[in-house]
């Protein structure tokens, strides 16, 4: 029987997402927690893999299991409980869901949301949940080169070199700045893209690239093109849309 795993994590102390040979991860520690509770290995596939510090409001995994370890109705009931008594604060988990066969976290999903959040001041209870930059951003500026962003085109110069991707086209249908939260929605995202994104957008609204150096930046599919990634603190994944 195929479950789903709705959950949320604090990044700040991981090395990404998914398991790593050099450090500690989201994947690692839940799958520890699940497989004493299930009293087997237990393989959780996520719905996308985030980097180093970056967080995620909601997160989707899918894991396998036969029905007489885990039935539909423990699922229901105090299994999400249990789960959350041995993960660590930074890890919380609302939902385990008995899903169709067929349904993948990863290739079903049909789009996925980020949101990059900034602030101008210091706050020291936030510092490894918002990216603090300069006052004087023009928001207009970067709203407007986020435009260029948007329709099915080839991200290549957001990319992060050496990955192996079999393409770098994706779909952008949502880019913008709204009260120091950039957000965008695709259909899928390269590594590093959208902090290689919003890193090119703050040139843009320093005054350092127009629109139409954005647009050539876009064009010329080269990562060198493109600003420096920013940091992981303020990226988010926030949402992803599966089939009804």
């Amino acid at each position: 029987m195929r479950y789903f795993v709705d959950f949320a994590y604090n990044g700040a102390a991981y090395h990404g997402s998914q398991r790593q040979p050099n450090g500690i991860t989201v994947q690692e520690v839940m799958e520890e927690a699940f497989a004493t509770i299930l009293r087997q290995p237990v393989a959780l596939t996520f719905a996308g893999r985030t980097d180093a510090g970056v967080h995620a409001e909601h997160m989707f995994a899918h894991f396998d299991v036969e029905p007489s370890v885990l039935s539909v109705q423990d699922a229901a009931s105090r299994f999400v409980d249990r789960l959350n008594s041995l993960l660590p604060a930074a890890i919380a988990v609302s939902a385990v869901l008995p899903v169709a066969d067929e349904l993948h976290a990863r290739f079903s999903a049909l789009s996925r949301t980020y949101e990059y959040r900034i602030t101008t001041e210091k706050d020291p209870f936030r510092q490894d949940l918002v990216t603090r930059v300069a006052p004087g951003l023009d928001f207009d500026a970067m709203n407007q080169a986020a435009q260029l962003l948007l329709g099915t085109q080839d991200f290549a110069s957001f990319c992060k070199v050496h990955t192996d991707v079999k393409t770098t086209i994706c779909t952008v249908t949502q880019a913008q700045w709204s009260n120091n939260v950039f957000t965008i929605t695709a259909d899928r995202f390269l590594r590093n893209m959208v902090r290689a994104v919003v890193g090119t957008l703050f040139e843009v609204g320093r005054g350092r690239m127009t629109i139409e150096d954005f647009r050539d930046v876009i064009a010329n599919k080269n990562r060198c093109s493109a600003g420096q990634s920013v940091p992981a603190a303020g990226l988010y994944l926030t949402k992803i849309t599966y089939p009804e």
